[in-house]
Parts: C-alpha cells; structure tokens; sequence
C-alpha cells in the first residue's frame, strides 16, 4: 500500500486521517485492514510504535454502522487505565465525522459513575479486564451484542495476572464473533489463549520484538550501584538542552520512589512520577504535564513501557537493566517515533552485566559504552539488596539474637534450593552466544572507585 486512498476507506475517514496529517499507513496498518475487514480472527506481532492501535480502529471504524442499540457491539481490551484513556481519545479522534458512541470503563474510579454512563447506550467500549469483569457480573454493562472483541498488548495482560478475567469474559460475550489480537512477543501464554479461543487466526508479524529500532542511539555507562546511577542521572539532566523530554524506567516501586527524592533536590518542578501505587487522578495528571511539555522528567516503571503514545521523547534512560530483553525493547522504543530520532541510556551494575548481555545478544549488537565522567561520584551508600551477602547474614544473625534463638530451626531440604534467575533467563543465556565487544577483561575494573 502506497496511500491511505489505497485503502479505499469511507470519505469520513479518509477526511479525518488527512486531517490528522498521517499520509501513508504504516506495515501493520496495511496488512491489518483488509485482514479484520474480511471478519477473519487475526493476530498481530508489531513492535511499540508501528501504528497497531490504528491498524485495529480503522478497519473496525470503516465497518462499523451507525445503530440506535443501546448495547456495544466492539469490545476493546487494554492492561492499563492510561491506555483505555489513550484509545477512547483515538476513536473519537478517527469518528470526528461520524456518529460513533465510546466509553472507557475501568478501575479506580467509581463504578456506579461508569455504569451511569454506559447505561445510555455504547458503540465501542474500551476497557480494562478486571473493571469490565465486574461490571459483566454485577449485569452492570450488557455484552451481548460484541461482534468483534480486540485485545491489545495481551502480553502484558497476562503478565499482568488478568488470565482469569480473560478467561470469564470469553464466557459472557458471544460464541460467534471475530477475535482480534495484538502483542509484541509471542510467548507460550498467549499462544494458549489463541489455541483455545480463536479460529485459524491469521498472523500479521511486521518486526521481530528483537530487532532494535534503528532510528534509536544506544549507549550505556557501568555504574557500581543505584546511588552513583542517580549522581550521574543528576548530570546528565543538568543539560537541559540535550535532555529535553526524558522518560526514566527503574525496576520497581520502591526504586521509583527513592530516585524521585534524589532529584526532585535539584529538578524540583521538572519532575514527574508515576507507579502503579500512584492514584488514578495522579498518573493521569503526571502523563498529561509530561506529555504536555510541563515536566521535563517522568520517572515510571514498566507500567509506562508499552502502548502510550507520548509526543518527542528525547530519551529513554534505564536506571536499571531489565530482566527481561523484551522489556528493553518496549521501554526504548518510546522514544524514535513517528520516523524521528531518538536516544536511549542504559545503567548498569556488575550484577547487571549478564542481564546486558543477553540485550545485546538478542539484538545482535554491542550497545556502546560511554566512562563514567570524572564529576559523577562514586557514592558509598547501598540499597539492602546491593549490599555484600555477608554484611546481610551478620545483620540477619544479630536479629535472631535479639529475638531469641529458641525458635529457630535449620531449614528443610526442600527449601535449600538455589534460585538460578529462572529458566526462561536460563535458556536465554543458552540460547544466545555473548556479543564480542571490546575492553571485557576490563570489566571489574570500571566498577571500581578510582
């Protein structure tokens, strides 16, 4: 497909997407249009940033009649409130011109507001699992009418722990329907949700969730610990001109929390935060002043990685390596958008060396690595978790004295096993042979003070 006219979409849609600027689909908009118009059950593998939400909305829209029922007939499901906010403001963008009612429905909000809402009819719903469950079972919100149901970033669903309402909602929407899929990795969990729901599915795959975006500068520091992350963290984002919009993805919560206190010192208002502990009123707000220009700095968790399509993202700077390659992967790609460059920074400890090299392995490249500059200090504070095993069993045993030892008994064998990092990382290191890059045997040396 060479055009949007290539398409041959009604003129309503054709006059918005000009509207909006957009000129030629991109791959998954291509191979995803005819397929879901041709009422086939279908699975996309796209990487972030490929246009997937259009790829689905489109073709549905172009479909989609006008219809004075009061029940929806298209079922979206998303993992996030973010991104139910994110889609329901796509479709309304694309309807523009047409006559088309869309609810968002999910958690942390009142329910008897949302089931106000939807009682005065729907066309399109877009939901999270657990809000939509509830409000299916409560009879709230009637789904008898679905004839088509999309599940967005499924992956993260599962990951997420929604199999079970998955599962539960496959059971009180109609048997007879067509199933639209999209994810970035094809993991054994989601083949099992196709193997037993869909029908001969065709599968749509425009990248391997491997291959790293090209337009995307890669670079990383070796760093000792998380406190000397955050000085350098805190130098880099002193130049302002450079850094202009910097999304910031740690590990966990708790980590979130800390590197907010360390800069908010010095970046004050610049900054933002947002976690799954954070309210709904609050993520919201933290998004919008970040996407908005408000907040230079937006510290997130992988909550953040996939689905949102925030505007110009300079950086994407990991704090931490990620466990899982694949996370890698969604966290950078939201910067490199919309055929723009891009620039990613990775920090990682010794401890984090093995974790970089299976990246670097499933990308089939070395990711460049920059010297520490010699203003960052080397900090002696530690996280629990970074501190020496030995320290953690004297202060462990000195515990146990304080509390009386009486209680105390040696543990069952079956609790003695040794956790190897689990077999998926396990089989990844097999998988993949460690990229040859330079100054390896010099690796313990650039962890240490100087």
């Amino acid at each position: 497909m060479k055009s949007f006219e290539d398409l041959r979409m009604r003129k309503q849609l054709n006059k918005v997407v000009q509207k909006m600027g957009f000129e030629n689909p991109t791959p998954i908009q291509s191979k995803a249009f005819n397929t879901i118009l041709s009422g086939k059950d279908m699975v996309g593998i796209a990487q972030t940033g490929t246009g997937k939400t259009n790829a689905y909305l489109l073709p549905i829209l172009e479909e989609l009649k006008y219809s004075v029922d009061a029940h929806p007939r298209v079922l979206i499901l998303v993992p996030t409130r973010e991104l139910v906010l994110q889609v329901v403001e796509n479709v309304k963008q694309l309807s523009e011109f047409m006559n088309v009612r869309v609810f968002g429905v999910f958690g942390g909000t009142s329910i008897n507001t949302q089931t106000a809402m939807v009682s005065e009819g729907s066309d399109v719903i877009v939901a999270t699992p657990g809000r939509l469950y509830d409000m299916a079972l409560s009879r709230a919100l009637k789904l008898t009418e679905i004839k088509k149901l999309v599940i967005d970033e499924v992956d993260v669903m599962l990951d997420l722990g929604f199999r079970f309402q998955l599962t539960n909602i496959f059971e009180v929407i109609p048997e007879k329907r067509q199933n639209i899929m999209f994810s970035a990795t094809m993991t054994d969990d989601v083949e099992a949700l196709i193997d037993d729901y869909f029908i001969k599915p065709k599968k749509i795959s425009v990248a391997i969730s491997g291959t790293p975006l090209e337009n995307i500068e890669q670079s990383c520091y070796a760093v000792p610990n998380f406190y000397t992350k955050a000085g350098l963290l805190i130098h880099l984002l002193k130049d302002r001109e450079e850094f202009e919009k910097v999304l910031v993805f740690v590990s966990n919560k708790k980590n979130a929390d800390r590197l907010f206190e360390k800069l908010e010192e010095t970046f004050g208002d610049e900054l933002g935060i947002i976690h799954s502990n954070k309210t709904q009123n609050y993520r919201i707000r933290a998004i919008e002043d970040f996407d908005a220009g408000n907040n230079r700095i937006l510290i997130t968790t992988d909550v953040m990685a996939r689905g949102l399509d925030l505007d110009k993202i300079s950086h994407v700077i990991n704090v931490d390596t990620p466990r899982f390659p694949e996370n890698y992967m969604h966290r950078i790609g939201r910067t490199g958008r919309a055929q723009e460059l891009g620039k990613s920074i990775l920090l990682f400890t010794e401890k984090e060396q093995d974790d970089k090299e299976v990246i670097e392995a499933l990308m089939e490249r070395a990711i460049p690595e920059i010297e520490l500059p010699e203003e960052v200090t080397i900090e002696e504070q530690l996280l629990p978790e970074e501190r020496p095993k030995e320290y953690v069993e004297k202060q462990s045993k000195n515990k146990e004295k304080e509390e009386g030892g009486a209680s105390f008994h040696e543990k069952k064998d079956k609790n003695k096993k040794v956790n190897l990092g689990g077999s998926y990382h396990r089989e990844l290191k097999k998988k993949y042979t460690k990229p040859k890059s330079r100054g390896d045997k010099n690796f313990n040396r650039r962890f240490k003070k100087k």
